[in-house]
């Protein structure tokens, strides 16, 4: 009697490629790929209450985290929740009001400041802890999980105006004026995000990518205090702990200030923005990081000839070294899912 043999272990591309290896083809994922070009995230969504509400509520959000994997077979899975939920847990109410985005009571002085909690309420994040949990059961055994959280001054910046700014003028403004009590604030959020991705690697998540959405507004001698060096210090802080976990830093638009970043072992890869140039970062980042991207968000809302095109050239440009395709930041809520299809289809082709 001849026994069946055990089926081998497909290997997560993504981890092989965070490790630094070069593969046939480049593991792939979307940031906001479980969002609301998706019709049955639509249909989910309309079933909550609030934004705020859907994160935390894991049955909800494990199935949104789920959809795109379903539909797409992407090769990770990232966890749907919003960089927002840390300042929630440090007691400043976020709400999100329809078409305009997140709304918080301004930190303009040292009052506002000390509204904070001296430390994040965990006890709050355990809905997310359990979206981990439920995700990380239902997923094949080839897909990896994403956590996240936002850098540092990314979240301040949102404490600070209150709101989204197209420049980030209010936060900005508030580190010349009161530089004191930006780095009080910038030291919460490094504490905080630490123990908040390691509680998201204990529950199961296997890479945590760290979004600087607002690195690129910043001039050089503040991008290094205000973004560079908060991410450092995280990304050592959660590897002193964790030191199998990957990570991902994503500082959106500092361009050649991304080689600042290569000598920090702690972050295994460097996420791409779109209009970062690809042959220079081929040469002078790709061969001591992991890059990931970059490819322009409305080429994909676009598809046609262009799609493909510019697919086929990020492959290119990124072949000699580890490349995991993505976007240069989230995709758009417009964007048809056949597009999605064909750049998954050049991909794996």
């Amino acid at each position: 009697m001849t026994l069946p043999q055990p089926q081998p272990v497909k290997p997560k591309l993504i981890l092989e490629a965070l490790a630094g290896k070069v593969l046939p083809r480049p593991p792939v994922w979307l940031m906001r790929q479980a969002g609301r070009y998706l019709p049955e995230y639509r249909e989910i969504r309309a079933t909550s209450e609030s934004f705020i509400h859907f994160c935390f509520t894991p049955a909800l959000a494990s199935r949104a985290t789920l959809q795109p994997i379903e539909r797409f077979g992407f090769d990770a899975a990232i966890l749907f929740s919003d960089i927002l939920v840390i300042p929630e847990a440090f007691g400043q109410n976020v709400s999100f009001e329809q078409g305009e985005g997140p709304r918080l009571q301004p930190i303009e002085d040292a009052a506002g400041l000390a509204r904070l909690h001296d430390q994040i309420d965990m006890k709050l994040l355990e809905p997310v802890f359990e979206t981990i949990e439920r995700v990380k059961g239902a997923l094949p055994s080839s897909v990896a999980l994403i956590g996240f959280c936002g850098a540092p001054w990314t979240v301040a910046s949102y404490m600070i105006a209150g709101k989204g700014t197209p420049d980030q003028a209010p936060a900005r403004l508030f580190a010349y004026r009161h530089p004191e009590l930006l780095e009080k604030l910038i030291a919460k959020l490094v504490t905080a995000s630490i123990d908040y991705l390691v509680r998201q690697i204990v529950a199961g998540v296997e890479v945590v990518q760290i979004f600087d959405s607002w690195a690129g507004v910043l001039p050089g001698p503040a991008f290094r205090k205000w973004s560079l060096e908060p991410i450092l210090q995280i990304a050592r802080g959660v590897k002193a702990k964790c030191p199998e976990a990957r990570i991902i830093a994503f500082p959106r638009g500092v361009s050649t200030h991304l080689t600042e970043f290569l000598d920090c072992n702690e972050i295994d890869a460097l996420g791409l923005n779109t209009s970062d140039n690809t042959r220079w970062v081929a040469q002078r980042v790709q061969s001591r990081k992991t890059v990931q991207g970059n490819l322009d968000p409305l080429v994909l809302l676009a598809g046609g000839n262009s799609l493909e095109t510019e697919v086929r050239r990020i492959i290119s440009e990124f072949s000699g070294g580890p490349h995991i395709f993505n976007l240069g930041h989230g995709i758009l809520p417009a964007t048809p899912i056949e597009h999605v299809e064909k750049m998954l289809r050049v991909i794996r082709s």
